[in-house]
């Protein structure tokens, strides 16, 4: 091993201030290779964040029966939608992954048995996001898989088994969209439908005021959360990152918008200034 490698290891766990954490509303794979306001607010975050010793990303895209994490040291860059332009394809987003974190990832998660895997990679849930942020691609990234067998309130829990990481230096994203429902997308239209954004708003008052037990029963929150969350992948993100919040920690939403009629883009950082 290069001793680049050796040395990041070396340093990946020492004690380190409480990373911040953040939720990132990924929305239309676009965003990777677009200069927007949403992703010109992602690279200004990243420049402002202190630089991580590893990335761990909860995203929408890897859905599993189970709960894995990667484990490879170069993880590749998936591809995983269709219909959009060969520039999208081929971008290649080439940080290291780390089996280090990875394994000491399965061994701190006493809720339930993490499998290392060495098949999967970075999902475009990860990488789209995480290249605005890191686009020197220099800061190894691992993720964790959601387990589609399980309820909200497991996942809710599962995030509070990764706290300790914060506190070495490890950055905790998770990545999907408050609001996401595809089948009913207007590509046309750069507003959300009047349901999308009345959900928009019941999601971030709940979040702002730390009703987090609402937002795991999203299902009794009425006919627009059920529409803005159709299928729950990319809502369970949030529920990571709202999990991992201490008591003393503030909420700043960014990104606050809603687009092609049914996805928020809104966003959270949570951090103690």
């Amino acid at each position: 091993m290069e001793l680049n490698e050796l040395n990041k290891i070396a340093g990946l766990f020492k004690n380190t201030e409480p990373m911040p954490l953040l939720f990132i509303g990924h929305g239309n794979p676009m965003n990777a290779i677009t200069q927007n306001e949403f992703t010109v607010k992602w690279n200004k975050i990243g420049k402002s964040l202190p630089k991580p010793n590893a990335v761990i990303c909860i995203s929408a895209h890897w859905e599993t029966k189970g709960t894995f994490v990667t484990a490879m040291e170069k993880p590749r860059t998936i591809h995983d939608f269709y219909g959009f332009p060969l520039e999208l394809f081929e971008v290649e987003y080439k940080a290291p992954g780390s089996p280090y974190l990875a394994g000491e990832t399965k061994k701190l998660v006493a809720g339930t048995s993490v499998e290392l895997d060495k098949n999967w990679g970075l999902d475009h849930g990860c990488w789209s996001v995480v290249m605005h942020l890191f686009p020197e691609a220099d800061i190894p990234v691992v993720e964790l898989s959601l387990d589609y067998t399980k309820s909200p309130q497991w996942h809710y829990e599962l995030a509070k088994e990764l706290s300790l990481l914060r506190n070495k230096g490890i950055l905790i994203i998770g990545s999907g969209n408050i609001v996401h429902n595809l089948r009913m997308v207007n590509w046309k239209n750069k507003d959300g439908f009047d349901w999308a954004l009345e959900a928009n708003k019941k999601f971030k008052k709940l979040i702002l005021n730390d009703e987090y037990s609402e937002l795991i029963d999203y299902k009794n929150l009425g006919v627009e959360a059920q529409l803005a969350i159709p299928t729950p992948e990319h809502f369970l993100p949030l529920l990571y990152i709202l999990g991992l919040k201490e008591k003393n920690e503030n909420i700043s939403i960014f990104n606050d918008k809603t687009e092609l009629g049914s996805i928020s883009m809104t966003s959270l950082m949570i951090d103690r200034k």
